[in-house]
């Protein structure tokens, strides 16, 4: 599944429609009739997304937003309200209570999928880095966050294309709703380094429009300038294709029927205020954790940050049923490397192989250092097959990429692999997980080294260390596979 949707509808037959259609996005669907009972639902299974009717029969969807956002445990759920018609007042008015998105029946499928697919994205983004600010704070590096009295303005970038009509007027409305930086930019300007950084991005599509803002998108996500800044697309109401697909190539928001300078408004504050809400907890990441928590050689975490980091991803795949898997590699013959080539050729190796980590693995993969030459890595909502592969490549990089030693000398060394599933109603804890996976290592070690074992198939094996071999074996590209058997 791709994720939980509740459905709150009066209405068997808009429920049931809903349902078809989600399940066949493979969506796991849950559903309730009524405000009280959608908070009782909540409470129970714990969506990762919430459409609601604007109608209902104990409240409204706007009240049932509320009553949800109030739930500082359910702040952070998405939450789309659908009406029965088209009224701009009703859906301003969604859109001020905290509704993410507003839908109108008949609803367009393709946009609504893309719109879900948008909204789960940013929540599980927004997820993570509260997560590891979590991490963070139960480490005891939460100290009171400083209260500015002044907050600098945000900068927003309005870019224009196809004939838009009057783009100064709404760069001047803009102004005149927002307390904040806009200036009207350029398309082929967009990507050029610039002080500040946009805070956002607004591309907005003119009546003419072939779709050059769509093909903005990607170039964006891709530059450090505008990365990190949110976008929101507005598309004409005859490019809903555009719309679907400005949301998949990375798009945080969208307008869908032209830029209504109100509404725009409205969800630029929303942006400006998440984009604020991230880099906080970026930067409380980066400048009130790294130097107690990572390794100073390589940069990755230590065994500090990654225990509660574990346990708190353990907690949340039990409570949303999905799998994590943990990786413990370690170098083979690591100790002869270093008597044989120094130890500046053994931190070479080590830098090398946090550097390979970090380019084959996801950004919500935990990476960390477990100690001397061995690394763990958590990965959220992995199952075996996906696990595997990943062992399987990580291996094969290592292997046949030889690392520049500090000398110029080549030295190819290979990694041996752990790996164990944490499964949904498994009853091993995280210690547990690291213990089968560290079991699977040994047990790759015993293979014969660069190999990769599943936790699963070795239990019942003892913990123990191979035997030692001699020291010219597996060293250099000419003993690359001198102690395989």
């Amino acid at each position: 599944m791709t994720g939980r949707i509740l459905v709150v509808d009066a209405v068997p037959t808009n429920r049931i429609i809903l349902r078809v259609k989600l399940s066949a996005a493979f969506y796991e669907v849950v559903q309730a009739a009524s405000g009280h009972a959608a908070i009782a639902m909540i409470r129970k299974a714990k969506p990762d997304l919430v459409m609601t009717s604007s109608d209902l029969p104990d409240m409204s969807g706007r009240a049932l937003c509320a009553a949800i956002q109030r739930d500082p445990a359910n702040a952070r759920t998405p939450i789309v309200i659908i009406h029965g018609e088209e009224d701009a007042h009703e859906r301003l008015a969604s859109l001020s209570a905290g509704a993410d998105d507003v839908l109108v029946r008949p609803i367009d499928d393709l946009v609504m999928l893309a719109r879900l697919r948008s909204l789960l994205r940013a929540r599980d983004a927004e997820a993570e880095l509260q997560l590891r600010d979590d991490t963070r704070r139960a480490l005891g590096l939460g100290f009171e966050e400083e209260t500015n009295a002044f907050t600098q303005p945000a900068t927003v970038n309005l870019i224009t294309t196809g004939n838009l009509t009057d783009p100064e007027a709404l760069l001047h409305g803009l102004r005149d709703r927002l307390d904040h930086r806009i200036e009207l930019v350029d398309a082929e300007d967009a990507l050029r380094e610039r002080t500040p950084a946009p805070d956002v991005v607004v591309i907005a599509e003119g009546p003419d429009s072939r779709g050059e803002g769509l093909m903005l998108l990607p170039q964006m996500r891709a530059s450090s300038l505008t990365r990190q800044a949110a976008i929101v697309y507005v598309a004409q109401s005859h490019q809903r294709r555009e719309a679907a697909s400005a949301l998949d190539m990375g798009a945080n928001d969208l307008l869908g029927s032209g830029p209504d300078l109100t509404e725009l408004a409205i969800r630029l504050k929303k942006q400006i205020a998440r984009k604020r809400t991230n880099d906080r907890l970026r930067a409380n990441l980066r400048d009130g954790l790294r130097a107690a928590v990572a390794d100073p050689l390589t940069g990755l975490y230590n065994r500090r940050y990654a225990m509660p980091h574990i346990r708190k991803l353990a907690e949340r795949a039990a409570e949303q049923r999905r799998p994590y898997t943990l990786l413990v590699a370690d170098l083979d013959h690591f100790k002869q490397v270093n008597d044989r080539y120094g130890h500046g050729a053994g931190d070479a190796v080590l830098v090398a192989l946090a550097e390979r980590l970090r380019d084959n693995l996801r950004a919500a993969d935990l990476i960390s250092r477990w100690g001397g030459e061995e690394f763990l890595v958590a990965m959220p909502d992995t199952d075996l097959p996906a696990a595997r592969a990943t062992a399987e490549r990580l291996c094969q990089v290592m292997a046949q990429q030889p690392v520049t030693l500090p000398d110029g000398r080549a030295l190819t060394v290979t990694l041996s692999i752990g790996v164990a599933i944490g499964r949904p109603g498994d009853q091993a804890g995280p210690l547990d997980l690291i213990e089968r996976a560290d079991r699977a290592l040994y047990a790759a070690k015993d293979k014969g080294r660069n190999t990769l074992v599943i936790a699963d198939r070795v239990t019942a094996l003892p913990r123990r260390r191979p035997a030692p071999i001699q020291p010219e074996a597996h060293i250099g590209p000419e003993a690359r596979h001198a102690s395989r058997t």
